[in-house]
């Protein structure tokens, strides 16, 4: 593998895309739903509005609880709804 080959696997490992959130669910066998809220500003009005997305993300230990704050990572379809996975588990719920 030459020096080349090498920078552009370390630059493709490095684009993707990652995401902090809060884990509302833990019920399924190695498998996490993580909340992930951002704000958009309203068209009309400018006031800034909180929008809720969630992601179904591996969690291959099943070491996750609810109201953790984790990272994800986007990677290739596990299943019909899983597209993500555990990275790191930024802090545990108190």
């Amino acid at each position: 593998m030459t020096m080349n080959e090498e920078q552009v696997l370390d630059q493709s490992a490095s684009k993707a895309r990652t995401i902090v959130g809060k884990v509302v669910s833990n019920k399924m066998n190695k498998t996490i739903v993580v909340e992930v809220e951002r704000n958009v500003k309203h068209p009309l009005y400018g006031k800034y509005v909180k929008r809720y997305s969630k992601m179904y993300a591996h969690d291959e230990n099943n070491r996750c609880n609810i109201g953790d704050v984790v990272m994800i990572q986007q990677t290739r379809p596990l299943s019909k709804l899983k597209r993500w996975t555990l990275v790191e588990l930024v802090r545990g719920s108190a």
